[in-house]
């Protein structure tokens, strides 16, 4: 098999808790303490959430920044959700999210709180930050990454898969248009994105089903077909 188009990293929960307790830890290192963790919805809950309990934070709110809008697409611009104001006067403010690609969501809510919360000082965080493609780089961040890749994390794991098939039948000559068997598909799928459905367990069959209910998928004569583009 050669280079996917899509290189994917499933990344497993354990991984999850040891990089945040890890980026936890290059926080305390510097010897800077937030009074308030703020994180960007939605990958930023899960990272601010274990970044609450390894640095003994109470506080927690969230800001939704939105970027991505299908797995590995980008969308034009990073866009602010839902703006609301918070008194942070006199308070440090950690902007955590889980990775940095583009780094345009983490630093559109960044410059958001600065602007409106009025809070003593705003730094950044993020579990992974891709250094190669991205324009913004956190404060802190616990794995640099030098090639792009596409970190499949556990909270998104039947919404991306759905979308990584989805977008097989999309834009793959061999699929467009034609009823695939799932070994067909299967197949496929690990050329797009290197990894296999069957590392996903559960979810594969999950997804399938999903996309069936969704009428995005049709099943035909044993096999699948995209019904909607």
């Amino acid at each position: 098999m050669g280079k996917p188009r899509v290189p994917v990293k499933i990344v497993d929960w354990s991984e999850i808790v040891e990089w945040s307790r890890g980026l936890a830890a290059r926080i305390l290192e510097s010897g800077w303490r937030p009074d308030l963790i703020v994180a960007v919805a939605r990958g930023g809950f899960v990272p601010a959430r274990l970044l609450c309990d390894f640095l003994d934070i109470t506080d927690l709110l969230s800001v939704q920044s939105q970027h991505w809008v299908e797995a590995a697409k980008a969308a034009e611009k990073a866009i602010l959700k839902y703006p609301y104001k918070v008194d942070a006067s006199g308070r440090n403010v950690l902007v955590v999210d889980d990775i940095v690609d583009t780094g345009e969501t983490l630093a559109l809510a960044k410059r958001f709180i600065e602007r409106e919360w009025g809070p003593r000082e705003v730094r950044t965080a993020a579990l992974q930050w891709i250094s190669s493609v991205a324009k913004f780089k956190p404060d802190y961040y616990y794995i640099e990454v030098r090639d792009w890749t596409w970190f499949q994390y556990p909270w998104t794991r039947l919404e991306d898969l759905q979308q990584f098939i989805a977008r097989i039948f999309r834009e793959d000559e061999r699929a467009r248009g034609r009823i695939l068997g799932e070994d067909e598909l299967e197949s496929l799928f690990r050329e797009w994105y290197g990894v296999a459905p069957a590392d996903f367990g559960d979810y594969w069959k999950l997804a399938l089903d999903r996309l069936v209910e969704k009428g995005i998928l049709e099943r035909v004569n044993g096999g699948l077909k995209l019904l909607k583009r």
